[in-house]
């Protein structure tokens, strides 16, 4: 009996991406606002406001469904040896692309809301990249324990997460490149 073969994507790396993409956005929207001199508010509050933002966004992104890995992590099945395993730039492009104009939309309305309040929107972004940056760290404490990788269908069921061997794929627990 020969099994359907089907393509996992890591967990981590999805994490990782929307991590590193909306902390970059996050800067790029948030420098231009620094100067901003026309503001309503002004530059001192705009930035203080976005520094409180930051940290408030960033603990969100963090704690906000972040125990569901963990509990989709012990539920998780051993994957079947007819799977394809996605390369992480493959996993991180597609991620990416499905999400392009939510990005484009967002970086907009981040350097957008300088004119308000300047730096705050870009800086509320950069908070939410930063808080899922840190979720993929904790992912990889929880594959690092497991001594296994956590992997998904892009297709199926984003809940039925799957395990590979520790070695399996180019990435690393978290999400990062392999080293060496």
């Amino acid at each position: 009996m020969v099994r359907e073969a089907y393509t996992l994507a890591r967990v981590a790396v999805a994490v990782r991406t929307a991590g590193t993409w909306l902390w970059w956005l996050g800067v790029v929207a948030a420098v231009p606002g620094t100067a901003v001199t026309f503001s309503p508010t002004g530059r001192r509050i705009g930035v203080m406001a976005g520094a409180a933002l930051f940290v408030i966004a960033a603990v969100a992104a963090f704690l906000i469904r972040g125990g569901r890995h963990t509990a989709r992590a012990e539920a998780a099945t051993r994957a079947a040896k007819s799977v394809f395993l996605q390369d992480r730039k493959v996993t991180a492009r597609a991620w990416a692309q499905r999400r392009r104009w939510w990005l484009a939309a967002a970086f907009v309305v981040a350097a957008a809301s300088s004119a308000a309040l300047p730096c705050a929107g870009g800086m509320l972004l950069g908070g939410i990249g930063a808080g899922l940056l840190a979720r993929s760290l904790r992912l990889a404490r929880i594959e690092r324990g497991k001594d296994a990788l956590l992997w998904v269908r892009p297709d199926g069921d984003p809940a039925a997460y799957q395990l590979t061997g520790i070695a399996a794929g180019d990435a690393a627990p978290g999400g990062a490149r392999r080293r060496g």
